[in-house]
């Protein structure tokens, strides 16, 4: 089926456009722009150039996909952002493309960015996550799968937030946080195993105990990092769950949230 484009909205004809989409009045898209089919844009959306963005999304008024990055090393390089499919983009979002050649700021697929979001440049999202209203993720992030961000929260740059974690309002990061978490306050701090998320996810009460325990080394232990990772290992029963946190504390680089 055929796009429903509106004729005030301001579109290139080098841009492609996908099947049965509906583009408003007032919406701005860029050359280089291509756009999978089933999508809805509303009005005074702007599409810039390296925008990539997949099927059955919805982007609503005001928000800004592609902005040039706000990185003091961007030269004007050729970039992107690619959208997966199935999100929901709520109004003034802005998502800023990569900085170098080729660089590129990912968002997956089933996500919901709530009104004022702001996803910087090179930061990569998994599927699945909520993004508050106000929440501003600095550049080169990554943010895992089902990760939800309450209002307001801040993600500084170059840091991790783990698959499952739960951004608790209003508070900033500049360290790692680990999967299946809570965390909140200033400074931030551990509250637990987010025991609500993980049932909805159909992981087992076993496993959320593993995780807990594990998190109990973790946080209220004494030691290293590196001697939790292998007290860890010892100690508790294996499984994905477990896996996933020893990789993820392995390769941390900004260090474990109030660790």
């Amino acid at each position: 089926m055929a796009s429903e484009i509106s004729p005030k909205a301001e579109i290139s004809p080098k841009a492609k456009i996908g099947n049965n989409c509906k583009i408003f009045p007032f919406v701005y898209i860029e050359d280089d722009v291509e756009i999978g089919d089933n999508c809805i844009i509303m009005p005074f959306v702007s599409i810039l150039d390296g925008a990539r963005i997949g099927s059955n999304n919805k982007i609503h008024q005001g928000a800004v996909i592609a902005a040039l990055p706000q990185d003091f090393n961007y030269r004007g390089e050729k970039s992107f952002v690619k959208i997966g499919n199935n999100n929901v983009i709520r109004e003034n979002v802005v998502i800023n493309r990569g900085t170098y050649r080729e660089g590129c700021t990912t968002i997956g697929d089933h996500n919901f960015l709530l009104e004022g979001t702001h996803i910087s440049h090179d930061t990569v999202v998994g599927a699945n996550c909520v993004f508050g209203n106000g929440v501003e993720i600095a550049g080169d992030c990554i943010i895992g799968n089902g990760v939800i961000f309450s209002t307001g929260a801040i993600q500084n740059a170059n840091t991790r937030a783990g698959d499952l974690s739960l951004i608790q309002a209003g508070c900033a990061f500049s360290h790692d946080v680990p999967p299946y978490v809570i965390a909140g306050g200033t400074p931030m701090e551990y509250g637990g195993v987010n025991t609500k998320i993980l049932e909805l996810a159909s992981i087992d009460k076993k496993v959320q105990k593993h995780i807990a325990n594990a998190y109990r080394l973790l946080f209220h232990g004494k030691t290293s990092v590196f001697d939790v990772i292998n007290q860890i290992k010892a100690q508790v029963p294996d499984g994905p769950e477990i896996q996933n946190i020893i990789t993820f504390l392995e390769h941390s680089k900004r260090g474990i949230m109030c660790k």
